[in-house]
């Protein structure tokens, strides 16, 4: 019998609320990015997360941008966001704007600020921040804080009519400047900002700060678990203090610890840094740990999710191995991937014995990993092959299974051959090996009793694609760049990158579908990149066959 996994923290409450029939039994959950950038893998688990839950418990799930910063955001983040969501295969019950609530936002600061629990305060934010005291020492209120509702109410207004320039004044809540959560020490509530917003134009010059925005919007759309990562935790006594002061639906914040990996940085201002120096090739950069770089590279929904699955949902901060990220997509691409043979660092092989001029057609499965192999694929065989520059040594070593002068190696789905001589050029490289064939060892169809143990793949001269291979490796060549000293710009691996601008593909692989894996045997697996031409394929590593980074 198997196990039944147990809950996580997050369903167990879920689990409580529905059978108390809390909030009448529903589940209504949302995803809340700010659109000032791509998602990254830590996106990716806050989404599985806030899905897979509605899911579970038939529910739903908003998408919810929160664009309450109009400097920062741009319609081309919405779009790549939106995208990302689908591409992990979820659907959003209703797409909305934090500025969908400008208007209901700003009618809750007036009534706070009717209440006595709003002010307008005209001190600098270094003045601010100095009042606002320390983790050991109560703030200090200042002169604007003891102003009446009435004057608030009409410097309110006048800041929204845009009499004020940028900085002059700010809206603060009144809660308690001696609380021990500095959060609660009369936070902004709004700021002045006269720059032009991606969806309400210039009709705002004032914007809610994420503080005042984030927990009213989950009210109004009443949802049911609020889900933050942990740094939101120190926040969550103003969320309920607005909430209680408005009177209005009490959507609860729960906090998970948020995804850190080694080998990379989640922060959206380093990554827009990388982005923004040509560091990378945009967002979508394959080694960028965003959804657009990894989809890019190859990597699959299903290898995502269940990587979101395996971490699980924790209450304590941690760093996750990249390396369970790479099993995920191995496992997944082993059952999926169609086996194709490419020749990445080319030595030409002739094989004397064979007929000038002939070719022959052999047969390979496209995964021996399903039953019945998903079908096969024909491969054109001719007397001039290309075969890997290390899989031939001039003087082979004991236990070199392999090709050498007077060994013998199986070519995969075709001949056994045996190394006869080879030829150099001027500088001592290796540039032709010369083998015999044995006729009667055709694969599927071998009746010569010779036993061999190396097998090799290849490619046939005359039919070879010429193709770019671009092997990409991890990032950053520390684990965690978040700890060393210095410019985190300073780790970045220098050979997180290596272009092989002409490598040779078998013939069917001219016809590679966008965004399907393939396994270039012995050699990893790659995807079509999207940068690739008819003339000049292009095809991008997702991941070695093993992990080259335990051995190092």
């Amino acid at each position: 019998m198997s196990e039944e996994k147990s809950l996580n923290f997050i369903e167990e409450i879920v689990e409580e609320d529905l059978s108390a029939n809390k909030h009448g039994g529903r589940v209504l959950t949302r995803f809340p990015p700010e659109p000032n950038g791509y998602l990254h893998i830590g996106h990716a688990k806050s989404i599985c997360l806030n899905f897979g839950l509605a899911q579970k418990y038939n529910g739903k799930t908003n998408l919810r941008f929160d664009d309450t910063n109009p400097v920062k955001e741009d319609v081309e983040y919405v779009d790549s966001i939106k995208e990302d969501v689908k591409w992990l295969g979820f659907e959003w019950a209703q797409e909305l704007y934090a500025s969908d609530y400008f208007d209901k936002l700003y009618d809750f600061a007036v009534e706070l600020i009717k209440k006595g629990l709003a002010y307008v305060d005209d001190s600098t934010a270094e003045e601010i921040a100095k009042q606002k005291g320390t983790p050991t020492e109560p703030g200090t209120p200042n002169e604007y804080r003891s102003r009446s509702a009435e004057e608030n109410l009409q410097l309110f207004a006048d800041m929204k009519a845009g009499k004020y320039p940028d900085g002059a004044k700010v809206l603060r809540a009144k809660v308690d400047l001696a609380a021990p959560n500095m959060q609660l020490r009369d936070p902004l509530m709004y700021r002045i900002k006269h720059a032009h917003h991606h969806r309400t134009g210039d009709k705002w010059c004032i914007y809610p700060m994420y503080d005042f925005a984030h927990g009213q919007s989950d009210a109004i759309e009443e949802i049911t678990h609020s889900l933050c990562t942990l740094e939101f935790v120190p926040h969550r006594p103003l969320y309920d203090w607005f909430i209680e002061q408005l009177n209005i639906f009490p959507s609860r914040q729960y906090e998970f610890a948020r995804l850190n990996m080694n080998y990379t940085v989640m922060s959206k201002r380093k990554l827009l840094q990388l982005v923004n120096e040509n560091y990378v090739d945009g967002w979508d950069d394959p080694r960028m740990p965003t959804i657009s770089g990894l989809r890019r590279r190859g990597y699959t929904p299903a290898a995502i999710r269940e990587f979101c699955d395996r971490i699980g949902v924790a209450k304590r901060e941690n760093i996750i191995d990249v390396g369970l990220l790479e099993f995920c997509i191995r496992e997944d691409l082993n059952k999926t991937a169609w086996r194709r043979m490419a020749v990445l660092d080319p030595i030409k092989m002739i094989i004397t014995s064979y007929p000038e001029g002939q070719t022959e057609t052999m047969h390979g499965e496209n995964n021996p990993e399903v039953e019945g192999g998903e079908g096969g694929r024909d491969m054109p065989f001719s007397r001039e092959l290309w075969i890997e520059r290390e899989d031939f040594m001039e003087e082979p070593p004991k236990k070199f299974f392999r090709l050498g002068v007077g060994l013998m190696v199986r070519l995969k789905n075709a001949y056994i051959v045996c190394c006869d001589d080879f030829k150099k050029d001027v500088n001592g490289n290796v540039t032709e090996i010369y083998c015999t064939h044995f006729p009667e060892t055709k694969s599927g169809d071998d009746t010569s009793g010779i036993h061999v143990k190396g097998t090799i793949h290849w490619v046939s001269v005359p039919h070879a694609q010429t193709v770019e291979v671009r092997l990409y490796d991890r990032l950053f060549k520390v684990e965690d760049v978040s700890g060393e000293e210095g410019d985190f710009k300073d780790y970045i691996n220098p050979d997180s990158l290596h272009v092989i601008p002409n490598a040779y593909i078998e013939q069917d692989l001219a016809n590679a579908e966008m965004g399907r894996g393939y396994q270039f045997i012995r050699k990893g697996y790659f995807t079509l990149d999207k940068n690739s031409t008819p003339e000049k394929p292009v095809f991008n590593r997702t991941v070695t066959l093993k992990d080259g980074w335990v051995r190092k």
